[in-house]
């Protein structure tokens, strides 16, 4: 049995959520986005779990702090993008090893289901890397994921910097990887900020595999679900119907 992980990213400060509380810990159905994602991982079978804190942490990990089970937690005290996230937890991630699940702590419908498929799919294909992604109708906004013919990751071309073509692929990334620990870690300090934010991210991670011969996999979700979280109070309001509609529909 390979060693698992997981790290979730919830240092964000959801600017336009018109809440004190940092982003992942708005509320989907009575329990924080962050805790969906959580749940979802530890019914994966996996237990060593990582939050990335950030915008008041001191509520985050509060929370953490009090649940009924151990979640470690590290401070990303300088918002530097999901790269730079990743950087924070790196002594969790050399004392794992195996391979790591990284998720935003924001999408709450990234569930147990998926994280285990995607795992087995990145473990059979024999990847460094493999990043979740989802078909959308309307893909508008996401990340594309262009596939090499033989079905690994060629690249993720960002809306703003996607053609025609490639502006209509329907397949996005989901925000969600699994990585080999050590191949991750190879990588990680790697990363350059060069781009007009000035921050680090993950996905470069995965460019850098890949030119380094690498094979980089992705791996699609059932439900376009898994994409989705909240950026301001309807978005999140729409969170919450739809996870009253699945309630409903499990029944």
């Amino acid at each position: 049995m390979n060693n698992k992980s997981a790290v979730i990213l919830a240092g964000g400060e959801g600017k336009r959520m018109k809440s004190d509380l940092p982003k992942p810990m708005n509320e989907v159905l009575g329990k924080p986005m962050l805790r969906w994602v959580i749940d979802a991982v530890k019914n994966a079978g996996i237990d060593n779990i990582c939050v990335v804190t950030g915008f008041k942490t001191e509520i985050t990990e509060a929370y953490l702090d009090a649940l009924p089970f151990e979640v470690s937690h590290v401070l990303q005290s300088e918002r530097l993008g999901t790269g730079h996230a990743v950087m924070m937890a790196k002594d969790f991630l050399k004392k794992n090893g195996g391979d790591v699940v990284i998720l935003c702590g924001d999408a709450p419908f990234m569930d147990t289901q998926t994280i285990a498929d995607a795992y087995n799919d990145h473990n059979e294909s024999g990847a460094s890397a493999t990043v979740i992604s989802a078909m959308l109708d309307d893909p508008t906004g996401y990340g594309r994921i262009v596939r090499n013919p033989d079905g690994m990751l060629k690249t993720i071309v960002e809306q703003k910097d996607a053609d025609e073509e490639t502006l209509a692929i329907k397949e996005v990334n989901s925000g969600g990887y699994w990585f080999d620990t050590v191949d991750l870690l190879s990588v990680l300090d790697d990363i350059k900020a060069n781009n007009s934010a000035k921050e680090y991210y993950l996905p470069d991670a995965l460019y850098l595999l890949l030119q380094n011969g690498k094979k980089v996999g992705a791996f699609t979700a059932a439900s376009p679900d898994t994409v989705l979280g909240a950026n301001d109070p309807q978005q999140l309001a729409e969170l919450n119907e739809i996870a009253k509609n699945k309630i409903t529909d499990n029944r």
